[in-house]
This record gives C-alpha cells, sequence and structure tokens, in this order.
C-alpha cells in the first residue's frame, strides 16, 4: 500500500469538465468543443482508460476547483516507472483528452441511457398532453 499512494499522487489528473462539450474555455474546458463530449462522468472516463489500457484510480470527493459542484476526478498514469508509454499512441495528457472524448459517447451506458429516454418522453407527450388540452 504505501508504495502505490506516492506513485497516485503523481499521476495526472483529469477532470470530466477537461472535456465537457457543455463548458467554455473559462469554465475549464481544455479542449477543442467539437471534439469534446456532452456532460462525461468519472466512471466513463474511467472505463475508457481501461479500454485504452491506462492505469487510473477514480477520486470521487475531490472536486473541480473552479466550479466546487462539480465532484470526482480521475488520475492516471501514461507512463511506467521506467519511463515507457502504457499506450503507444498516447503520449500526453491533451492526447488521452482527445482519446477519451471520442470514446466518451460510444459508452454502453450512455447509449442505452440516451434511446429509452428519447423515445419514451417524445411519443406519450405528445399525445396524452395534446389531447387533453383540446377537449
Amino acid at each position: 500500500m504505501d508504495g502505490d499512494v506516492p506513485n497516485i499522487k503523481k499521476w495526472n489528473i483529469l477532470y470530466p469538465v477537461y472535456i465537457n462539450s457543455k463548458k467554455t474555455i473559462d469554465e475549464g474546458r481544455r479542449i477543442n468543443a467539437s471534439k469534446a463530449c456532452e456532460n462525461p462522468t468519472c466512471a466513463e472516463i474511467g472505463d475508457c482508460c481501461s479500454h485504452l489500457k491506462i492505469p487510473f484510480a477514480i477520486e470521487i470527493d475531490k472536486a473541480y476547483p473552479r466550479d466546487f459542484m462539480q465532484r470526482g476526478r480521475v488520475r492516471v498514469s501514461l507512463k511506467r516507472e521506467d519511463g515507457t508509454l502504457y499506450n503507444p499512441a498516447i503520449s500526453s495528457r491533451k492526447q488521452l483528452m482527445l482519446h477519451v472524448a471520442e470514446l466518451v459517447p460510444r459508452h454502453p451506458g450512455r447509449t442505452k441511457k440516451q434511446e429509452p429516454g428519447s423515445n419514451s418522453n417524445a411519443g406519450p407527450s405528445k399525445s396524452a398532453k395534446g389531447g387533453r388540452k383540446k377537449r
């Protein structure tokens, strides 16, 4: 345990705000809005890191300093202790953010959440509410 804790403290930090397309640069977004994704979560970022074979640690109790209501961050390690990269395609934090932002919209939990919500809300709301108001 003692060997892991100092290493995690030296890992790079990735807040969900960094890749959130709903945020502005002043609010903390770090990549282009066209490449960013909408409202990513720490769990989704962690799943993307595991898909990319990059070690990560989710810290849910931590908050983003500019907006303390945004809870959670992900610590990632891009390099091994000997200096070699875990994933040769990702050599910097910026490249990691771009890859993760590309993978988050295809996350299995995200696609399941959006499909039932849009279909169930759109269908009954138009017919049920529209019919009652007319009569």
